[in-house]
């Protein structure tokens, strides 16, 4: 079976970084992030789901070898700046945005230790990275090298390229 969109590539990028030693966390839904989880425990790694309980009910996938479930959004995403070595984000919706935006501010401000951010799928990202180039560098929202927060990529080599990068230094 083919699968679509970046479902398959956020398979093939977890099971590379699992293979490379680093476990997967992600907030343990569908789409996206059962893919990732699927890789992870395909690979033989550590698959943690970050379970947000809403009132349209979430059930961690199956994929989850380590579930974790919490009530509030700002309570998950302390724990996934606190664990996390990197964040690897595909295309999404607002949940994603959030935790994108969320870590290039930590990383900025130095509220956490720099880490990867790593956008994934080019073509998805092009219009918001756009924006934030032409809106707010011109604007001086943002320095020039706070584009260095993050990386765009298309595919899963790269990210793990990346990632293994960064902590060899």
């Amino acid at each position: 079976m083919v699968l679509p969109g970046p479902i398959r590539p956020a398979e093939e990028t977890a099971l590379k970084l699992v293979k490379n030693g680093y476990s997967i966390i992600t907030g343990a839904g569908p789409g996206i992030m059962e893919a990732a989880n699927k890789g992870a425990k395909e690979g033989g790694g550590e698959s943690i789901g970050l379970n947000i309980l809403i009132p349209t009910l979430q059930k961690p996938n199956k994929y989850v070898t380590r579930p974790l479930e919490f009530r509030y959004f700002f309570c998950r995403k302390v724990m996934f700046a606190k664990y996390s070595k990197a964040l690897i984000a595909f295309p999404g919706g607002f949940g994603t945005m959030d935790e994108f935006f969320e870590a290039i501010t930590l990383v900025q401000t130095g509220k956490i230790e720099p880490f990867p951010v790593i956008l994934v799928g080019s073509k998805f990202w092009k219009g918001l990275i756009g924006w934030i180039r032409n809106t707010l560098l011109p604007e001086n929202m943002i320095a020039k090298n706070d584009m260095n927060i993050f990386h765009i990529v298309d595919k899963p080599q790269e990210v793990v390229s990346i990632v293994n990068e960064f902590y060899r230094k």
